[in-house]
């Protein structure tokens, strides 16, 4: 395989999908992970030039990293591992939910964590391995909504530096990406969407193609390892008492 190859967790559908399209056209590999939507990932994958669909269960951590020791074992060149896959529910601070807390930390934080580690340990790669940690604006700007969602991103955001750090060969590297509003999100209708979405310094929606090009210039490695890019308009600069969904409606 002459491409350079990439996983993208969680790629059938919204974000996702918007990297794997932005790769695909780059001339990469893409593995399409897909946990609830290999329809989907299929659909997604017949569209593009060179494209995979691999399946797997992230809350079943055993099944998550059989995944990537099959295509550390297959793949030449697997360069770059994106982790954007995600479970978004709400619960608040008053009462944590313990099934809601459970999942948030199983799916954001520890499996994410585990192949992140796995991928590090055992992909091969001649342009160095490159990890990319989907993160919130709200590990600098949160507030008490998705109670147990946002404790999960903070957890998975402590993990960019002390991977960054932990790694011996120098061409490897480990970033966040922290996105902002970008899309509808949990029961927004579109109008709610066009509010919350300029809820930032710019007061301007952000374009998901910008979180792609963000993705695609820290697959090249140029950052020093352990950054953090937030591509969200500066909504991470501002303090908000609620989610934008709630203050939509407000």
């Amino acid at each position: 395989m002459a491409r350079p190859a990439i996983l993208i967790t969680g790629a059938a559908k919204r974000i996702g999908a918007v990297l794997a399209r932005r790769f695909a056209a780059e001339s990469w590999h893409v593995a399409i992970h897909a946990g609830h939507s290999p329809d989907l990932a299929r659909k997604l994958a017949a569209t593009l030039p060179s494209a995979e669909v691999v399946e797997a269960d992230l809350l079943d951590r055993a099944e998550a990293l059989a995944m990537i020791d099959d295509l550390a074992a297959r793949l030449p060149d697997w360069r770059v591992l994106v982790n954007s896959a995600a479970v978004f529910k709400p619960d608040t601070a008053a009462c944590i939910d313990p099934v809601i807390f459970s999942e948030a930390m199983r799916v954001n934080a520890e499996v994410p964590t585990a192949i992140a580690q796995a991928f590090l340990a055992r992909a091969q790669s001649t342009g160095g391995r490159h990890l990319i940690q989907f993160l919130d604006q709200k590990i600098a700007n949160p507030n008490p909504d998705f109670f147990s969602y946002t404790m999960a991103k903070h957890a998975l955001a402590s993990t960019v530096k002390m991977l960054a750090m932990a790694q011996d060969r120098p061409d490897d590297r480990v970033y966040g990406l922290a996105p902002g509003a970008m899309l509808p999100s949990w029961d927004q209708i579109d109008h709610e969407h066009e509010l919350s979405g300029r809820m930032n310094l710019l007061q301007r929606l952000t374009d998901p193609e910008e979180l792609a090009d963000a993705a695609l210039f820290m697959a090249q490695g140029w950052l020093a390892s352990g950054e953090t890019l937030f591509i969200d308009s500066g909504q991470h600069l501002l303090a908000q008492p609620r989610d934008v969904l709630y203050l939509a409606r407000e």
